[in-house]
């Protein structure tokens, strides 16, 4: 069994993958060390592992893990199944880079946009070269309520909304209009122009807001939710395999 360990800006997730398939899943904020050992005492057969972070951790996790299961420690450094041609790869989010290996695997010779609409709404773009080009980072629905919050002097933080009128006629519902309809259209329109450049584009959303976007837009897309896990497993593999 494969343990897959993914802290991002919000959650810790972790999962069992047995080959492909994964078979447990939890998560919970921020990233614990007694999380960690209570997941893995409950699931006795794990033997492999992989720890991806975009946040400091406790030491004591890095001790446990090696001293436990044969271990990759996610980094730039570490070998992966896709060319990767991003300009500072030390500087690329671990989950982006997860998250085209895992489409790369789902879709092979495609050119695919994946879309991960997390904390930022991600846009990063894998030929059907399995080449790794980039893509684009903007804020997401979270972050645009808290941005019009902090850096105005009325404006009330709201919580997520479900969905949102074109016309708002009060200033919960502009606000709503603006952040929710303002997100679908710049996704929209970010897809159209790949679109443009690579006929037969291939679209997959992830990410934990992935389902208000599948649902609303007009654009034919493919949702996969445990993408950047499952992409994580795959490059434990390969790893595992090649050294």
């Amino acid at each position: 069994m494969n343990l897959i360990i993914d802290t991002g800006n919000t959650l810790t997730k972790l999962a069992l993958f047995q080959g492909r398939e994964m078979t447990a899943f939890s998560s919970f904020a921020g990233i614990h060390t007694e999380h960690l050992i209570q997941f893995c005492e409950a699931n006795a057969s794990v033997e492999k592992a992989i720890l991806s972070t975009v946040k400091a951790y406790p030491p004591e996790i890095d001790t446990y893990l090696s001293e436990h299961f044969n271990t990759v420690f996610f980094s730039h450094h570490t070998s992966v199944p896709v060319v990767n041609k991003y300009a500072t790869p030390e500087t690329l989010g671990k989950d982006r880079l997860a998250g085209v290996v895992g489409a790369r695997q789902l879709m092979p010779a495609c050119n695919i946009l994946v879309i991960d609409a997390g904390t930022a709404i991600t846009y990063d773009l894998i030929t059907e070269a399995g080449e790794y080009l980039g893509g684009g980072i903007s804020p997401g629905i979270s972050l645009r309520y808290k941005a019009l919050h902090t850096f105005t002097g009325r404006l009330p933080l709201l919580d997520y909304y479900d969905d949102a009128q074109l016309i708002g006629d009060d200033t919960a519902t502009c606000i709503h209009s603006g952040v929710l309809n303002g997100a679908v259209a710049e996704m929209e329109g970010i897809i159209q122009n790949y679109q443009s450049v690579y006929p037969g584009l291939k679209i997959i959303l992830t990410g934990g807001d992935h389902n208000y976007f599948d649902k609303r837009l007009k654009i034919k897309t493919f949702a996969a939710p445990n993408l950047v896990l499952e992409g994580l497993n795959l490059i434990l593999n390969f790893n595992i395999e090649t050294h």
